[in-house]
């Protein structure tokens, strides 16, 4: 019997996949102005935070009672096993909701770690409060499971570009970063769009994008390529350190003081210490006025050793933030130096010193590429590109991310599908 099943025209499949676009443009819209309006919120508590710190160094006497009432908040609310940007991940690849309470108890908590000296970053925060409220508005719509893991990436995103103002790299980043050798490209409309709208907000409100201008960049030639080439696998080698570091050191406190409020205390103490017998604040905080001294060519040998100690104790304490801007501050002060001392221009150096060491702890080299191009300009991209790639490769499987799926060998062409260590 001949089934007398016809397949959609062309006219009508296209006019289904124009329903669908304008359904993501309209979701895409909503997610960009609602998540982009508290990463602007977002953006501005944590400036007061470093603000008020500067003016009041004394603060930092009460990071262990900050820590205490971070550890308090989170346990009343029942997230005390809370995984952090690894269940965004999660939520992504399996579905798994993200609790909207999530983005207040992130939010509050990173201003408390910022405004009191903690070493931290605010992307994991970012990225933990664009997932949970995309998340939230993806259920009130009654989106399907699958429309909704493209709604939190495309939150991700808009949280991501409100902050650092790299509305391509942010967008890429969401779809990237999940399955490191499967990029979610059902998603691109939705992360693009989002992303470009969380970051004209931003721009708006007088957010200045993240830009930075090196310096000594030399043609193309054999010599500065083995340069390069040396740095690269040098940063490859500290973003395993800076890995290795940040999954340990949990362990650690675990093992020491099992009862989470005492790790919390005794990770502020360890952090006043350190910030007395370095002598400087260098390295509370997140750290961006470090990153700029080192695109401007100044960095001490011993910053990237010193900002990888600070952020361990902090984060690892039960803290919280995020270690991007902290891997930024090691990349770029390691590049700094180690690039000197190559022979290339120590403001280069710090300049592929960051993508590189970013690059090997978040497995993401197309994000890295288009980062340092919106970053630096295209005028080192050629040196960016290779940077990146090789620190990549070096790397191995190491990430931040103990829930990244790699799923694809970077070595071979052959499915290999483990966790990032």
């Amino acid at each position: 019997m001949t089934s007398t099943h016809q397949p959609p025209s062309p006219m009508r499949r296209w006019g289904a996949e124009l329903t669908t676009f304008l359904k993501w443009v309209v979701f895409s819209c909503i997610i960009g102005v609602v998540v982009g309006g508290i990463g602007i919120l977002f953006h501005f508590s944590i400036q007061w935070a470093g603000e008020t710190r500067e003016r009041f160094p004394a603060l930092l006497w009460l990071l262990p009672l900050g820590g205490l009432f971070i550890v308090w908040l989170y346990r009343i609310s029942g997230l005390q096993k809370d995984e952090g940007t690894n269940f965004v991940l999660l939520s992504v690849r399996g579905g798994k909701p993200l609790r909207l309470r999530t983005a207040p108890l992130i939010f509050v908590s990173t201003v408390i770690t910022h405004l009191f000296g903690g070493s931290s970053g605010r992307e994991g925060a970012a990225l933990q409060i664009g997932g949970s409220v995309s998340s939230k508005i993806g259920s009130a719509m009654h989106l399907d499971d699958k429309d909704a893991r493209i709604l939190t990436m495309c939150g991700m995103s808009a949280a991501f570009s409100a902050l650092f103002g790299t509305p391509l790299a942010a967008a890429v980043f969401s779809m990237e970063v999940i399955s490191v050798g499967v990029m979610y490209y059902s998603a691109i409309v939705p992360c693009v769009l989002a992303s470009v709208i969380a970051s004209g907000l931003s721009a708006l409100c007088g957010i200045p994008a993240s830009r930075y201008v090196l310096s000594g960049i030399p043609g193309l030639s054999p010599l500065p390529v083995l340069q390069v080439l040396i740095l690269a696998a040098l940063c490859a080698l500290v973003s395993m350190l800076f890995c290795l570091i940040m999954h340990r050191m949990p362990g650690w406190y675990a093992a020491l003081l099992p009862n989470p409020y005492l790790r919390a205390v005794m990770g502020g103490v360890l952090v006043i210490l350190l910030t007395y017998t370095v002598g400087s604040g260098d390295y509370n905080g997140a750290g961006a006025e470090g990153i700029a001294r080192a695109m401007a060519g100044e960095a001490r040998p011993e910053a990237f050793l010193l900002k990888m100690l600070f952020t361990a104790v902090t984060l690892c304490a039960g803290y919280k933030g995020g270690e991007i801007v902290p891997v930024f501050f090691v990349g770029a002060t390691f590049g700094n130096v180690a690039g000197g001392l190559l022979g290339l221009d120590p403001s280069l150096g710090a300049g592929l010193g960051m993508m590189a060491v970013f690059c090997g702890v978040t497995n993401c080299p197309l994000t890295s590429l288009l980062l340092g191009i919106e970053l630096f300009g295209t005028g080192p991209l050629l040196y960016v590109a290779l940077a990146v790639a090789v620190s990549y490769m070096l790397s191995g499987y190491y990430g931040l991310y103990t829930e990244q799926k790699i799923l694809y060998s970077k070595f071979r062409p052959e499915f290999i599908d483990k966790k990032a260590e």
